[in-house]
């Protein structure tokens, strides 16, 4: 069986959770990283050198790390030419959302998660939660722009794209701060977070 290893209150440990079980595989999680902690272990980190979360196991030992690889690995295994397409033009369509989900959207929302989340209220830096917030809203402007056009991510129906930016889009619609109202982002999410896979993700709250 399948193994995952790390925390579901990781956003890179949702992606894999999601994919996995949209796919409908059989797999056991581990809980490790941040409080249960365990990613510093010999054992971790030779599955990981760089001692964070999630790590895919194979059932033969063969194991593999970086959340986006891993949900590109299951997809193009169980589901090819479905959630992550065969033609190139598609699978760069797909590949450049999840790219521009870790190099945009998580990054501009991640101080106003930590703060919010994950800092006392009385530590919490609220000019770094507001800073946070503008950026992020400048991300959830563009892809409210973008499915205005678009029923999904890309037009090649659900793909590990709304995988990838569904998780970003689940934490920063759950953040307890303003957000304006994006409607086009607001009809995909419902969509897609109606889907029987992503269930298990998007019925968590914010830890």
């Amino acid at each position: 069986m399948l193994r995952v290893w790390g925390r579901l209150s990781s956003v890179n440990v949702q992606k894999v959770v999601w994919c996995a079980d949209e796919l409908g595989l059989e797999y056991e999680r581990l809980d490790v990283g941040g409080t249960f902690g365990g990613t510093k272990t010999p054992d971790y980190l030779a599955k990981n050198p760089n001692s964070l979360v999630p790590v895919l196991e194979e059932e033969d030992g063969w194991t593999m790390h970086e959340s986006n690889a891993i949900v590109r690995y299951l997809a193009a295994k169980h589901s090819a030419d479905k959630l992550w397409p065969t033609d190139p033009a598609r699978r760069a369509d797909a590949d450049r959302w999840m790219d521009w989900n870790s190099t945009t959207f998580i990054p501009a929302m991640r101080d106003a998660f930590w703060q919010l989340i994950r800092t006392p209220d009385p530590q919490r830096d609220l000019a770094a939660v507001e800073k946070s917030r503008a950026e992020s809203e400048k991300a959830a402007a563009i892809l409210d722009a973008h499915l205005a056009k678009h029923r999904y991510m890309t037009d090649f129906g659900f793909t590990v794209a709304d995988i990838v930016v569904g998780c970003a889009t689940h934490r920063w619609l759950l953040l307890p701060l303003r957000r304006e109202p994006r409607p086009h982002l607001q009809r995909w999410y419902d969509e897609i977070r109606s889907r029987p896979g992503a269930r298990q993700v998007t019925s968590l709250v914010l830890s």
